[in-house]
């Protein structure tokens, strides 16, 4: 298991390892998963809104964009010392990494300044740091790289098939090609995608199988179940469609997949987390994700909260991991591949 890190997968081993009967399934995800991570151990992350609404992209699950009648206001990037204060905060709930998102198709240089000063005064405090400001130029992300940035997430969100019923301002290409530069800039790669938004199997094959061919895996990769917001197209869509939503045993199929096909990556329990069991997340730890966004809220959709997430923990006898222990992990892929 220490050199089965592969980026040669096909859709067909990727589609057979999801028609797996879900106990053979869950064994060799953990049996993955114990190969590259130490057992028990969760991360715990932020995530704060800086910039929030007035998003031109057409994204048909985003309560922030123009394109949504979500009743999400539109405001300016969050002064530098607000965004400070927020980390702290953070930290002193236990957060080790800090992850801020802006509601932009891509950030103005004029905008990188104050992204910098945010980036550095994260770092400062001792917290690994992740941002998500839509597409970057090569000059862009070397500027975030030269300020320290660990990890930039940008997710291709669904399988190139299925794309452009999901978006229509930009293509998938456009996402790779922002992949790029994060990765030649030498910032650890954050991609991911969401399911349950009316998708197929096959569809969720295509998305797994599009990260885990990268020339190198994403270090990160979330996993969002979709979160219906009344007023987007696919929340709209949803709630005359219930049926079209991702059940709790396909999703933990998912996460065993997406830890089989990328054993090194942190595979991230994202959006959705809040309207899950506490026996659907334990499976989906238990088909090897280990990190989970915590806090209150996700840019604008709720989240489980830290109490619940401290109490779920315990009842699991699960720890947060220390914050030094996922950049051993990202040295140890770099080594592997």
């Amino acid at each position: 298991m220490v050199n089965d890190v592969r980026t040669d997968w096909t859709r067909e081993e990727i589609a057979a390892l999801f028609d797996l009967p879900f106990d053979e399934l869950m064994f060799r995800a953990q049996t993955v998963h114990r190969a590259h991570h130490a057992v028990g151990e969760i991360q715990l992350c932020t995530l704060l809104s800086i910039k929030t609404g007035g998003c031109p992209e057409d994204c048909g699950y985003c309560s922030q964009s123009t394109s949504a009648d979500s009743g999400v206001k539109a405001t300016k990037l969050m002064d530098v010392r607000a965004v400070l204060q927020k980390a702290a905060e953070a930290k002193d709930a236990g957060s080790h990494r800090f992850c801020m998102g802006a509601a932009w198709r891509n950030p103005k240089d004029r905008d990188m300044p104050a992204i910098i000063q945010i980036v550095e005064g994260v770092r400062a405090m001792g917290m690994e740091t992740c941002m998500t400001l839509g597409m970057l130029t090569p000059k862009q992300a070397e500027m975030l790289a030269g300020a320290g940035l660990d990890y930039y997430n940008h997710n291709i969100d669904t399988s190139p098939e299925r794309y452009n019923a999901i978006i229509t301002t930009r293509t998938m290409e456009d996402r790779l090609e922002t992949l790029d530069h994060v990765r030649k800039a030498g910032i650890n790669v954050c991609s991911g995608g969401i399911v349950g938004m009316g998708e197929t199997r096959a569809d969720r094959v295509g998305f797994l199988h599009t990260l885990a061919t990268l020339p190198q895996h994403p270090e990160s990769v979330p996993v969002n179940a979709l979160v219906p917001v009344k007023g987007t197209v696919l929340g709209d869509m949803l709630a005359d469609t219930p049926l079209a939503k991702i059940d709790d045993i396909e999703f933990v199929r998912t996460i065993s997949v997406a830890r089989i096909t990328m054993p090194m990556s942190m595979v991230r329990l994202s959006a959705g987390r809040e309207s899950m069991s506490e026996a659907t997340q334990a499976l989906c730890f238990m088909a090897g994700a280990n990190s989970i966004f915590t806090g209150d809220k996700l840019l604008t959709a709720a989240n489980a909260g830290d109490d619940k997430d401290a109490a779920l923990l315990h009842k699991l006898g699960l720890r947060a991991m220390t914050a030094e222990e996922p950049l051993r992990a990202c040295k140890a892929l770099e080594a592997a591949e």
